[in-house]
């Protein structure tokens, strides 16, 4: 995964902080970070769905298809903005 990328990434933010560089630049470095760990993040959950939940949507144990569903809306924060 992109981790280590995202890790030097930070690590980048970090120094920028402390040269004093322009607010601007450091912001465009922040929004960049994000971007790569929203991506890490989604691959997350279509391996996660692929290995675990292939197995627990299909279960013929209903409370544990909703269990799995409130994990992932839990954990990958799915539920939309009020």
């Amino acid at each position: 995964m992109s981790l280590k990328r995202a890790q030097g990434m930070i690590v980048k933010l970090q120094q920028m902080l402390d040269e004093d560089l322009y607010c601007a630049d450091i912001a465009m470095q922040v929004s960049a970070t994000i971007g790569l760990l929203k991506r890490v993040n989604t691959q997350l959950l279509k391996n996660h769905l692929l290995c675990c939940g292939k197995n627990k949507l299909t279960s013929p144990d209903t409370g544990q298809v909703k269990e799995f569903i409130e994990e992932l809306v839990k954990v990958w924060n799915i539920t939309s903005s009020k």
